[in-house]
């Protein structure tokens, strides 16, 4: 079966899955990952492994476009709006979620006498365990029309989320090369060497952010512009891919995205023309993820999962409690902003599929711990949203006609 075929039967089996997923009341994501794993080599295997490999250009892309949007939403602006309580609970519910996971999987491992050659996995969930899915939440809340100070502080945090999470991943993740590749640990192996690849990352990204900004005064139209933040997105990866030292492709889009939200008086309505381009993008990307997982590998990984669900999910409650507490946040806040956090599904696994790349003997248990768990977060973290909204009495639990979802 040639690519192009089956780039068509997966785009036409998830825009099915859409109709499914309204019908029970679940993010389209959801449909996307069930999708890829019938389609999967690992079920029908319509999406053999050899198109998998033919598409890790679709997968680059759209990591991409997801670092770049999650930038484009941190203008000055808007940054000067959000509270210094928002900033300390997005810090506590992100860094305590990594800790969690981190140590509680130390110990595993440690009982199971496995730490040695696990470590380097470690040290992955636990960075990816901090990103959130912003679409899964904010779905929730125009559907069931939720306003007040609890969604407030909940749309602020999951949008400062995924900022915190990428600079986590690339400490937790330079680390994670360092014990993988042998290496001793010295100060230039733990602190240097991440410091010169974020570093690197945010300098690269701000010099093409700000050449972005400025093409945007030559090119007039809606579409030459359109064209413009693709070309800066695409040549931003193939850059990393060519420049001898290491960098994140994640930081260096997001960079992308924050130098052009700043520095472009129209960067608003661009970047909404720029998200009406990738949803069919984003929709492959899933899909393509998903049918990478190996169910035969699920069994051996089950502990780890196991407890990388639980301990992340501790770890955003207490998380978001702690920072709503030293904050002095309003009991709601406190008690049930963690349960509404819980949702994960996109950067997730874009730094899954970059860690899979990078430290290949741990990418089939990466891949089915990371897609294991944003399909039961996907299933299970709409409903927490909904009931934490009602429990701070912003939408009514009795609500019959709850607004179509958007699609």
């Amino acid at each position: 079966m040639n690519s192009l075929l089956v780039i068509a039967l997966a785009l036409i089996a998830g825009l099915l899955s859409t109709r499914l997923m309204k019908l029970i009341h679940l993010p389209n994501v959801t449909g996307y990952l069930i999708i890829g794993l019938l389609m999967g080599p690992s079920i029908f295997n319509i999406i053999t492994q050899e198109s998998i490999d033919a598409f890790n250009v679709i997968v680059d892309v759209a990591l991409g476009f997801i670092a770049f949007s999650i930038g484009g939403e941190f203008k000055i602006s808007n940054l000067k709006k959000i509270g210094k309580s928002v900033v300390i609970i997005t810090l506590f519910q992100s860094l305590l979620a990594l800790v969690f996971v981190d140590v509680s999987l130390i110990v595993l491992c440690s009982i199971m006498g496995t730490i040695e050659q696990n470590l380097p996995l470690i040290l992955v969930l636990g960075a990816i365990s901090t990103a959130t899915a912003p679409a899964a939440t904010l779905l929730v809340i125009r559907q069931y029309k939720a306003r007040g100070k609890f969604t407030d502080t909940l749309l602020l945090v999951v949008a400062l989320d995924d900022a915190f999470g990428l600079i986590f991943f690339s400490i937790s993740f330079a680390l994670a090369k360092v014990y993988a590749n042998g290496q001793s640990l010295t100060v230039t192996s733990v602190l240097l060497n991440p410091l010169i690849e974020i570093s690197a990352s945010l300098g690269l990204g701000a010099v093409i952010g700000l050449i972005l900004a400025l093409a945007m005064k030559v090119f007039k139209s809606r579409a030459n512009r359109l064209i413009c933040c693709i070309a800066a997105v695409i040549l931003a990866i193939a850059l990393i891919k060519v420049i001898p030292i290491d960098l994140s492709s994640l930081l260096v889009c997001m960079m992308i995205g924050g130098v052009f939200a700043n520095f472009c008086p129209n960067a608003l309505q661009i970047l909404d023309g720029t998200d009406r381009w990738t949803p069919p993008l984003f929709m492959l990307f899933f899909i393509v993820s998903s049918a990478e997982l190996d169910i035969n590998v699920i069994p051996t990984v089950g502990l780890v999962g196991i407890t990388y669900l639980v301990f992340r999910s501790l770890g955003k409650y207490f998380g978001a409690f702690l920072g709503g507490q030293i904050t002095h946040e309003d009991k709601a806040i406190r008690n049930y902003l963690g349960l509404a956090l819980l949702p994960q599904a996109g950067v997730a696994i874009g730094m899954a599929k970059l860690s899979a790349e990078t430290l290949t003997a741990y990418s089939s248990q990466i891949l089915a711990v990371v897609l294991c768990a944003t399909l039961i977060y996907e299933l299970t973290g709409p409903l927490c949203t909904k009931y934490s909204l009602a429990k701070a009495g912003e939408i009514s639990v009795e609500t019959k006609k709850p607004v179509s979802q958007p699609q």
